[in-house]
């Protein structure tokens, strides 16, 4: 039986059909709690609704459909369901900011609970930028360095578990790096950079990797495109979070200069 007949085994149309329930009811939930804000008189963006939308399209993509069928036979469709569900859907998502969406829409109870959640040693320890960068690049180089990606060829299961790996993973790595949320263990921004930039050399190095070293069971031409794809596309997405970053410096390092001029100048306009 080839990997592609399992993936269009019964088993995988039952995985399928699961996985797109997960993405409606994710759906639905986000659509719940901006109908909840709005009734308590906070407006939510629309646009972080369609960020949220698209990133559940995007991760939905990566698993299901045409591209996660082509991923079984074709590098290149591989590769573009991996920055699917692990730069593209991971961003997007980030951006629709859910966690504060969250403490706006549940009840009292529930949204401390959740404050308590997020600010627990292990989310302190998961959301700073370090063990985010070793979870994110260290599960992406043991993907491709060991048979992981071999036997993802030939499992449905496999596919969908190291996919869903991806999208914590970036979920995790883009949300510590770009804070849209409430963080519970803010980093510095020049630690955070060292961080960025660590984890482009390792996305960037692994393309090179792949492109001069071809994992078994691909063509050579295939995986060489795919592994262009993984770092030009990469690169794109990478670059759309450091402008984001570099955003958010500038503008907190705005707010502390205001915070320090108005603190200056009090003690005179007392005496005045």
């Amino acid at each position: 039986m080839t990997a592609h007949s399992v993936h269009t085994s019964d088993g995988a149309g039952v995985l399928d059909a699961l996985l797109v329930g997960i993405a409606v009811a994710a759906v639905l939930a986000y659509l719940i709690g901006v109908t909840v804000s709005r009734r308590r008189g906070r407006p939510w963006p629309w646009a972080r609704t369609v960020l949220w939308c698209a990133g559940v399209g995007a991760g939905a993509a990566s698993v299901i459909g045409p591209p996660a069928h082509a991923a079984h036979d074709s590098f290149v469709a591989h590769m573009t369901t991996h920055l699917l569900a692990g730069m593209v859907a991971p961003l997007l998502l980030v951006c629709a900011a859910p966690v504060t969406l969250a403490l706006r829409a549940l009840a009292v109870t529930p949204a401390r609970r959740l404050s308590r959640l997020l600010t627990s040693a292990p989310a302190r320890f998961l959301t700073h930028p370090v063990p985010a960068l070793v979870i994110s690049a260290g599960g992406l180089w043991l993907i491709y360095v060991t048979p992981v990606l071999g036997a993802m060829q030939e499992s449905v299961l496999l596919h969908a578990a190291v996919h869903a790996h991806l999208l914590a993973a970036g979920f995790l790595f883009t949300a510590a790096v770009l804070r849209v949320d409430p963080h519970p263990r803010p980093a510095s921004p020049k630690l955070t950079a060292v961080v960025l930039v660590l984890a482009l050399a390792a996305h960037g190095i692994l393309a090179k990797h792949l492109y001069a070293s071809p994992p078994p069971g691909f063509d050579m031409a295939d995986v060489h495109a795919g592994a262009q794809l993984m770092y030009y596309a990469g690169a794109w997405a990478e670059a759309v979070v450091i402008v984001m970053f570099c955003a958010r410096w500038y503008r907190d390092a705005g707010v502390r200069l205001a915070r320090a001029g108005v603190t200056a100048s009090a003690p005179g306009v007392a005496r005045g």
